[in-house]
C-alpha cells in the first residue's frame, strides 16, 4: 500500500510576508520556484501512481517545477477560506481581536468571493479527499499538492482526530510530508521536511 505525499505549495508573496492566503490565486515568488525545484530529490525514490492538487496556481506550479504531472485538480483541496480575513495577518487582526487564533476563533464572514468557512467545513472536504484518494493507494504512493492549513487539517483527518487538531501540526512552504500506516493503524511517517536544508 502506497503513501499520502503531502507537498506544500512553495512561497508566494503572501505566504512570506503571514497574510492569510485563501482563495487568492497568487505566483510563486522566486525563491517559492527554487523551493520547488529542489523537491524532486525527495520524490525520486517514491512510486507515484496519482498527482491531485488544490486549482490554485501556486500549488500546480509547484508540482510542476517538481517534476510531477498533475492528473487532476481537486476544488476540496482550497485553501481554508479566511472570508473577511483574506490578505490580513495575525498581527493586524489581533489590533482588533485581542488574542486571536484562527484554530480557536475561526473567521468572519468575507465578500461573495470569500464567504468564509469554519474548520468543521474544511475538515469536511478533506474528508472527501480522504475518500477518493484512500482507493488509490493500492496502486501506489498519492502526491497531494495544496495549501498549509488545508494539509494540517487533511493530516488530522486522517489520524481520525477532530479537524481542530490540525493546529498541531506546523507545515512551512516548500515541504514534503508523508502520511502511511502502521499495522494498519494511519500515522504520520514524516513531517515537514524541507528539500532545501537551509530552508
Amino acid at each position: 500500500m502506497g503513501e499520502l505525499i503531502l507537498l506544500r505549495h512553495g512561497e508566494t508573496e503572501w505566504s512570506r510576508d503571514r497574510r492569510h492566503t485563501g482563495r487568492t490565486d497568487l505566483p510563486l515568488t522566486a525563491r517559492g520556484e527554487e523551493q520547488a525545484r529542489a523537491l524532486p530529490p525527495l520524490l525520486a525514490p517514491r512510486h507515484i501512481a496519482r498527482v491531485v492538487a488544490s486549482p490554485a496556481e501556486r500549488a500546480r506550479r509547484t508540482a510542476g517545477l517538481a517534476g510531477l504531472t498533475v492528473d487532476e485538480t481537486d476544488p476540496d483541496l482550497w485553501e481554508w477560506d479566511y472570508g473577511g480575513y483574506e490578505g490580513i495577518t495575525t498581527a493586524d487582526i489581533r489590533k482588533e481581536r485581542p488574542g486571536w487564533y484562527l484554530w480557536d476563533d475561526g473567521v468572519v464572514p468575507g465578500d461573495a468571493e470569500h464567504p468564509g468557512e469554519s474548520v468543521e467545513q474544511v475538515g469536511k472536504r478533506t474528508d472527501a479527499v480522504l475518500a477518493r484518494v484512500r482507493p488509490l493507494l493500492a496502486e501506489g504512493d498519492v502526491a497531494l499538492v495544496a495549501h498549509g492549513h488545508v494539509l494540517r487539517v487533511l493530516t488530522a483527518r486522517w489520524l481520525g482526530l477532530e479537524p481542530v487538531l490540525g493546529r498541531a501540526f506546523a507545515l512551512a512552504t516548500g515541504t514534503l510530508s508523508l502520511l502511511g500506516t502502521e499495522h494498519g493503524h494511519p500515522v504520520i511517517t514524516s513531517w515537514n521536511v524541507p528539500a532545501d536544508p537551509t530552508a
